[in-house]
């Protein structure tokens, strides 16, 4: 799992919390672990987990998410690399939304709105240019080793 900022955490947050209540409901909580390969846990499994809470105020996911970061973190090395490679495919799937194999600028602009971390004004332009930093065959998109080449150096 990469390390996202404060405030990247906070705009998913805000994503979230559908109803501005300032509470984000295990549901949704669940909905993105889901999305982002983060756990195939139950509802009752993760509230067990989150200490009987219904929701999360952001103070509490914030530190939600920093446990989830120590749980990943101490884990044994053993297959590591096999969990990584699964872990960047179930991320590829959140982003091919037509599920062609291939990541467009018009898919990466909006799977990054819907998680609150490209601004609405920001057009196509920015997630172009982020995709032709990586695009090593220059036909546009970005195929799961760009990909993963992309996130490897990201989050190293």
């Amino acid at each position: 799992m990469c390390s996202l900022t404060h405030n990247d955490l906070k705009r998913i947050f805000e994503k979230l919390d559908k109803n501005g209540d300032g509470l984000v409901s295990l549901d949704e909580l669940n909905w993105l672990l889901d999305k982002t390969g983060g756990s195939s846990t139950s509802l009752q499994e993760l509230e067990e987990h989150v200490v009987g809470k219904k929701s999360l105020n952001l103070d509490e996911f914030l530190f939600f998410y920093d446990s989830m970061l120590k749980i990943n973190d101490n884990g044994d090395d053993k297959g590591e690399v096999e969990e990584v490679e699964s872990d960047l495919a179930k991320a590829f799937e959140v982003f091919d939304l037509n599920g062609d194999g291939f990541i467009s600028s018009q898919e990466l602009e909006c799977v990054l709105k819907r998680l609150g971390l490209l601004e609405q004004q920001s057009g196509n332009k920015d997630c172009r240019a982020m995709i032709l930093s990586y695009d090593t065959n220059l036909d546009g998109q970005l195929d799961f080793e760009e990909f993963k080449n992309m996130m490897m150096l990201t989050t190293s």
